[in-house]
């Protein structure tokens, strides 16, 4: 698979995002899209509520999804050849949806040292101007980290509700995608994405990829190789489930996704008591 041209790699690296990039056939991407809405049939829940910080880990054609040969190239280009996915997110806004995802930093929550984390975002389903596409702040990950408030609002998807202070929207770049292409971004990158106002969902994958050098600084946590060796050991290894819904992995994941839970309500606390 190509790896990114030289120019490719230089506007990254100037700009802190990079799109669009071919991974997937509308055919695939739609095959995908289904399987995330058959899990939401099955559940009875939205894809958001729980497939979060490790979606991978709830089935392997999600695990083989992140280690696709486009997205993998792409991020090596990046990252170089030892790649790491610590996280990610099946991520879904319904038709006419008022719900969105203010500006933020990721380097801000990530909980990582050196800040060379790369986010893919795939689409499964058109993400465009109307439907709340992902946008950027070109070169905001050169500057300084910017100060967040956590609101947490009802209609903001972030857990937190996580939001940059003065940011000028006028700047942002959109980054639309057909079903099937991924964008890249910086963690340093502010982005947001703003309501669904289209009459379809707007569904993708959001993966967090990292070079294997890279420490937590959130104590001891686990990651999935997907490219290249780990000789570092600076994270243990994720449980990859070996059919769908593996018991071993869903409450691997249910335990992170439970914890972060209790962390953003004891955040929520302090800050009231605070206030």
């Amino acid at each position: 698979m190509a790896q990114l041209t030289t120019e490719q790699v230089d506007f990254f690296k100037s700009n802190g995002y990079l799109y669009p990039m071919d991974a997937l056939t509308r055919g695939e991407a739609a095959e995908y899209r289904a399987r995330i809405e058959a899990y939401e049939s099955q559940s009875g829940e939205e894809v958001n509520k729980r497939l979060k910080i490790k979606a991978h880990l709830a089935f392997p054609w999600m695990c083989d999804l992140a280690r696709h040969p486009a997205i993998v190239s792409a991020v090596q280009s990046l990252i170089g050849p030892n790649v790491l996915l610590f996280g990610s997110s099946a991520f879904a806004k319904n038709a006419q949806d008022t719900r969105f995802v203010s500006w933020h930093q990721d380097s801000a929550y990530y909980g990582l040292d050196p800040h060379d984390e790369v986010t893919v975002w795939l689409a499964l389903s058109p993400a465009t101007s109307e439907s709340g596409c992902l946008r950027v702040l070109p070169g905001s990950h050169l500057g300084p980290d910017l100060e967040h408030e956590e609101t947490y609002d009802a209609n903001n998807l972030l857990a937190r509700g996580q939001s940059l202070k003065g940011i000028d929207g006028d700047k942002a770049v959109e980054m639309p995608l057909m079903p099937g292409q991924f964008s890249m971004h910086h963690e340093r990158t502010a982005h947001d994405s703003l309501p669904n106002r289209s009459d379809d969902r707007r569904i993708g994958m959001a993966f967090f990829y990292m070079p294997a050098h890279v420490r937590s600084t959130l104590g001891r946590r686990s990651a999935m190789l997907v490219a290249g060796s780990d000789a570092h050991g600076h994270w243990d290894t994720d449980p990859e489930p070996k059919f769908d819904l593996d018991p071993v992995s869903m409450n691997y994941l249910e335990s992170i996704w439970a914890s972060y839970r209790d962390e953003s309500k004891t955040t929520q606390a302090a800050r009231s008591s605070a206030a």
